[in-house]
């Protein structure tokens, strides 16, 4: 489950591997370290990186401060 507090909207991540790369962005130096981390091999890192790309258009992800 994700949760905006400035839009108060929340979204409920379905996909247990999308849930183990989410939790992992903060540490993972990528996204895309982040999904090998979780498993996800070549073939469906498109799928991953679309539902990443959805959460960060809604604000539900962010880029961190480097």
């Amino acid at each position: 489950m994700l949760y905006h507090f400035g839009t108060r909207k929340l979204s409920f991540l379905k996909d247990k591997t999308l849930l183990a790369v989410v939790r992992t962005l903060a540490e993972a130096p990528s996204a895309r370290a982040a999904c090998t981390a979780a498993g996800i091999g070549e073939s469906d890192l498109p799928r991953y990186q679309r539902a990443l790309s959805t959460l960060a258009k809604s604000s539900m992800v962010v880029e961190r401060a480097s």
